[in-house]
């Protein structure tokens, strides 16, 4: 039985029962949508839908409650809650299915996402934000189960800052007054996840305006809820999160998904403690039902009993919203039958309209193409071949441009001994079709605008005669200190960030200069910790986020490149995120704390910029560069290097890095060897011996993995030198793998060879422990010194005689 009363606020009647149809007529469209979407997958119009039937009434509750401001970070059911928000159609819901490439018709990612991941544009065209508080906002959506939860964190703790830090009092394009609410959703069997945890213990502990809903099913998959959660009550065992009198931590509701009355009023009162108090929120939506099962790859009838699907016929959502409606008087049975004839037609409409629009884009280049081809075809002398290629294209009535690229391209594979200018056409058709469609599917990855971070201008250090020479930690300090006074919307978090300054003393005496909410400390927990930034950087704020060691950086890979490297990609530049990623590396002894992931993160993290300054002035300069921008990026600061000496530079608030720019540290003639980081001092110091047997070697600092080398000034280099040697600490085939493929295929330096590339890595192992297991594991200078020497033994074995 349902809940007898709506808590809204005082209106008509007429007003009343007109919000109610029109919540109506939504959970009708949103399934009629889920259902044609379903045939559309099967008849091959789509390659995979996963839609959000059953879950209609909760999402509608949620979208009374959403404000301007406010900020969703869900899964890939929520299609009823986007259009209760105004934020979806029925053409969208469809372009989206079809993968349109047209971001007018598919605003959430133009066909690089599946359907079901939704978004709003937080940017404008030329890429600045939006103002933030003036519409609703979602963020985009990522597939990995549970990965939307750490970047709600962050999301929610931005409404906290805008709250309580005074230097960001005037942001009012990106929050008023911190009173905005982040609403997350996850399926029930997804809270099996880490990520889902981690987020409630921190989100707990931060007391954040957030609130979470889970869409309780029972399955997960096809996997019942009896294999997926202890007590199979997800809502029971989160009781000891639960606040009490005397103990922060969360108000939890327990609400049945078909009671639309119930819903109102639950979300009604989670929107009111989260957005007044900054108390997160839970809300367990029990009693939903999926009536297609968990997508197109299956039907639900395979794993369910036959009392369990009567069970959801019986207490299917939409079914029981409109029993409640025809019981209350608010409208009458055959008032409900139009809605339900006009809700299918204007689906079947809206479905027709989007394949239409997809569908004669890729038509006229289909005629164009063939166009080409038949020209192409009357004057070939293999025309018995071209043929079957144009006959083939035009029998296509639902081209994609996969088949015109075939024909075309395969055509002129027949034609490649013949010379007539149709032939000339065809080929240049080709290539500017290629250039044209190509970065409908490939652009953005990185910011293509004026704001790009390598536009910007590098700053060189500049020292007084009489400069001192510091450490290297307080370098990196005092920059900080001038960037936390110049950018009022940076902040610094993460394990022993704040109190004590950071393990290295980098934060030394900052938390008590700008307080608890700027420089910060956070638990042991890198996934929410990235998350925390993931989501403040969509809100307008500046956050640093520290993982405390390069190898605790594995934990949250996940959402490093899932999330945040694809975020520009997958919006099609309407989201960013420009969180920078502090952490330190290399070098240190021990299997554990000494691992270099290089190799790993540079395929890994396609989209955020990876740094790997030689020393902390570098590092510097790569922070002031990146504020100045807006793109993600990683920076790996040498963990040897804070105490290390180097001279304070008179000008250090103004040093740029550049960004994607290789640096000569030495010049030499004899050979080119390439590194970066803690190991290249070891290069400068083997460059050096090697100068005693006559060896004179250029010394080249990367300083930027990703983007590499953009001058390509590597070559030039090795024009010079004819040889190359590429050396680091990462294992075998890792970063210099990585390094040698962009010199290899990108610069052509085998042109300039006289001796085969090589490169010296660290042994496929991570480092034993200790100085020895240092030396025995990873390049030292011996090792240098020995490779290069070898090299030239190769090359003149009588000046060079072998060592041993």
């Amino acid at each position: 039985m349902q809940s007898e009363t709506v808590t809204t606020s005082n209106i008509s009647f007429e007003e009343y029962r007109s919000q109610i149809l029109r919540d109506y007529k939504i959970a009708l469209i949103s399934r009629e949508c889920s259902f044609l979407g379903r045939r559309e997958v099967l008849t091959g119009k789509s390659k995979f839908g996963i839609f959000g039937g059953g879950k209609e009434l909760p999402q509608l509750a949620m979208a009374r409650v959403f404000k301007d401001g406010d900020f969703r970070s869900g899964y890939y059911r929520d299609q009823t809650f986007m259009m209760a928000i105004d934020k979806y159609t029925i053409e969208q819901f469809f372009a989206g299915l079809y993968a349109h490439t047209n971001i007018e018709k598919e605003p959430f990612a133009a066909g690089r996402q599946m359907g079901g991941h939704f978004a709003t544009h937080s940017l404008n065209e030329d890429g600045s934000w939006k103002n933030l508080t003036q519409q609703k906002n979602s963020s985009s959506d990522i597939s990995p189960t549970a990965g939307q939860m750490p970047r709600l964190l962050g999301l929610a703790q931005a409404s906290k800052v805008f709250r309580n830090e005074k230097s960001v009092a005037n942001f009012k394009n990106f929050s008023i007054d911190g009173n905005e609410v982040a609403w997350g959703t996850i399926g029930n069997a997804s809270t099996s996840e880490g990520l889902f945890w981690e987020t409630i213990n921190a989100a707990g502990v931060l007391q954040v305006p957030m609130v979470i809903s889970i869409w309780d099913d029972e399955y997960g998959i096809s996997v019942h809820a009896k294999h997926q959660t202890t007590k199979e009550d997800i809502s029971l065992i989160l009781e000891g999160f639960r606040r009490t009198e005397d103990l922060a931590g969360y108000e939890i509701i327990k609400v049945k998904g078909w009671d639309y009355p119930a819903l109102m009023d639950a979300y009604e009162t989670a929107d009111e403690i989260a957005r007044e108090k900054h108390i997160p929120v839970i809300i367990h939506v029990t009693e939903l039902t999926q009536p297609q099962g968990h997508s197109t790859s299956g039907s639900h009838e395979r794993y369910k009993s036959e009392e369990r699907l009567n069970w959801e016929r019986e207490h299917d959502c939409n079914k029981k919203f409109k029993e409640w409606i025809i019981d209350h008087n608010i409208a009458t049975a055959e008032e409900m039958l139009d809605l339900e004839k006009t809700a299918k037609k204007e689906v079947r409409q809206g479905k027709t309209a989007a394949w239409n629009a997809y569908l004669s884009e890729i038509k006229s280049e289909q005629q164009e193409a063939l166009q080409q081809l038949k020209a192409v075809e009357e004057k070939s002398a293999n025309k018995n071949f071209i043929t079957p290629l144009v006959n083939t294209l035009a029998s296509k009535e639902e081209p994609i441009r996969k088949d015109i690229l075939e024909a075309t391209r395969k055509a002129l594979r027949y034609v490649v001994k013949e010379n007539f200018a149709e032939k000339s056409a065809l080929q240049q058709w080709v290539n500017t079709y290629i250039d044209k469609i190509q970065p409908k599917y490939s652009d953005h990855l990185y910011n293509d605008f004026d704001t790009k971070v390598t536009n910007i201008e590098e700053v060189a250090p500049e020292y007084q005669d009489n400069a001192e020479a510091v450490d290297g930690r307080v370098i990196i300090r005092d920059n900080f200190e001038q960037i936390f006074n110049r950018v009022p919307e940076a902040l610094i978090f993460g394990e022993d960030s704040g109190k004590i300054g950071d393990v290295n003393q980098g934060l030394e005496g900052l938390q008590e200069k700008f307080g608890e909410i700027r420089i910060s400390d956070a638990g042991i927990r890198e996934a929410t910790i990235i998350g925390q930034g993931i989501g403040m950087a969509m809100r307008g704020l500046r956050p640093i986020a520290e993982i405390q060691y390069l190898d605790y950086i594995l934990y949250c890979v996940q959402g490093l490149s899932d999330d945040l490297a694809t975020l520009r990609y997958r919006t099609l530049a309407k989201q960013k995120a420009p969180l920078i990623v502090r952490t330190r590396g290399h070098r240190l002894e021990g299997i554990w704390h000494s691992g270099s992931q290089m190799g790993g993160l540079i395929h890994l993290l396609r989209g955020i910029h990876i740094l790997v300054p030689r020393n902390m002035t570098k590092a510097a300069g790569f922070y002031n560069t990146l504020l100045e921008s807006d793109e993600p990026a990683v920076v790996v600061e040498c963990l040897n290097g804070y105490r290390l000496k180097e001279k304070m530079p008179s000008n250090l608030s103004e040093i740029r890095t550049p960004i994607g720019v290789v640096e000569t540290v030495k010049e030499g003639t004899d050979i080119t060897l390439v590194s970066y980081g803690s190991t290249l001092r070891l290069v400068e110091q083997a460059a050096k011996e090697l100068l005693t047997v006559g060896i004179n070697a250029e010394v080249i600092d990367v300083q930027s993995l990703l983007p590499f080398d953009l001058n390509h000034d590597i070559v030039k280099s090795v024009a010079k030198t004819n040889r190359i040697l590429v050396i680091d600490e990462d294992v075998p085939g890792g970063a210099t793998g990585y390094i040698l493929h962009k010199l290899i295929d990108e610069q052509n330096i085998y042109a300039h060879l006289d001796s085969k590339p090589q490169t010296l890595s660290a042994k496929p192992h991570r480092p034993a422990f200790g100085t020895d297991g240092d030396y025995f594991s990873k390049p030292s200078t011996e090792d240098i010194f020995e490779k290069v020497y070898d090299i030239m033994n190769e090359v003149d074995p009588g000046s060079y005689p072998q060592l041993r």
